[in-house]
């Protein structure tokens, strides 16, 4: 693990240098307390920090307030060298978000043990952040596709509309089904249906904008949530996303599977924004069209159902 040594005493910092380096840590050091900082900010900085009190420019209480306000969740666990004895002074330390502290002249054992203490506390952070994101993630996306899941892909829905109509912009709603789908999990079964599935998913992101949301609405529907398009470029979204997932068979265990998309399409504009159920409404009227004229294409209603 990465470690900085902030220490303006020379003695001191090429003893803590070469005691770092023989216990395996790899070593960042400096002498005063900006560049300390610096260091410490970058995102890929040292998750420990040894750090004297008395320093140029900053002292190590500074930087730990500092660092106790990173935006982001990365932890560093700061140990103060200090020569300070008194208990107010070894309290002040604490409130200023040290960890632990150590008195100078520096016993190493002690030192090494504390360093310990702080690996296993850096490294149990970045575990629970992981757990937490794993089930965040498990949350709300769909287990099958990696796509949003349905109450995901709603409320993206819902706060895009209220942005929609604070700032009068336009958004578009599609909805898309695979055609047949039941046939293919009939004559092939439902792990080839899987596999079409997650290929369609795929398909589907591979063509649609990095600020576009795509989600599985249920079964073999998909949803796609497209902020600033109007209703000039809603059928053009609308077909490529189409012909992505229709351009080729999918190929599966059980050979070569053949698969078309409907989708429907709805647009909205400026302040009178409807709600999200109406936009859906709006959009399930353009798919059923589609479904209506023969499967494999495109059809878009304005975005309280009449058609565009």
């Amino acid at each position: 693990m990465k470690i900085l040594v902030a220490e303006d005493d020379v003695v001191t910092r090429h003893l803590l240098e070469l005691s770092l380096k023989r216990w395996s840590y790899e070593v960042v050091s400096t002498a005063d307390g900006p560049q300390a900082w610096e260091i410490l900010r970058q995102t890929d900085g040292p998750r420990l920090a040894i750090l004297d009190w008395m320093m140029p420019g900053t002292d190590g209480l500074e930087i730990c307030r500092k660092v106790r306000q990173f935006p982001d969740e990365r932890y560093v666990y700061a140990l103060l060298l200090t020569s300070k004895t008194q208990k107010a002074d070894v309290l002040e330390g604490f409130e200023a978000g040290a960890d632990d502290y150590l008195l100078k002249p520096l016993d190493l054992a002690e030192l090494r043990a504390r360093l310990r203490t702080g690996h296993r506390i850096v490294e149990l952070h970045s575990q629970l952040i992981e757990a937490r994101e794993s089930l965040r993630q498990q949350a709300t996306h769909d287990a099958l596709t990696g796509l949003y899941n349905r109450g995901a892909i709603l409320d993206i829905l819902g706060r895009e509309l209220i942005r929609c109509r604070r700032q009068a912009q336009s958004l578009t709603l599609l909805l898309a089904d695979l055609d047949f789908f039941k046939h293919i999990n009939d004559r092939f079964g439902h792990l080839t249906g899987d596999i079409v599935l997650r290929e369609t998913a795929r398909r589907i992101r591979s063509v649609v904008r990095p600020y576009d949301s795509v989600g599985r609405y249920g079964g073999e529907e998909f949803i796609i949530v497209a902020p600033s398009c109007e209703s000039g470029c809603s059928l053009g979204l609308a077909e490529r996303i189409r012909n992505a997932v229709g351009s080729e068979a999918i190929l599966t265990p059980d050979g070569p599977v053949v698969v078309t998309l409907s989708v429907g399409a709805a647009a909205v504009s400026g302040v009178d924004i409807p709600t999200p159920d109406s936009l859906i409404r709006a959009a399930d009227i353009s798919l059923y069209q589609a479904k209506q004229e023969g499967r494999n294409t495109s059809r878009m209603t304005g975005g309280r159902g009449e058609e565009a």
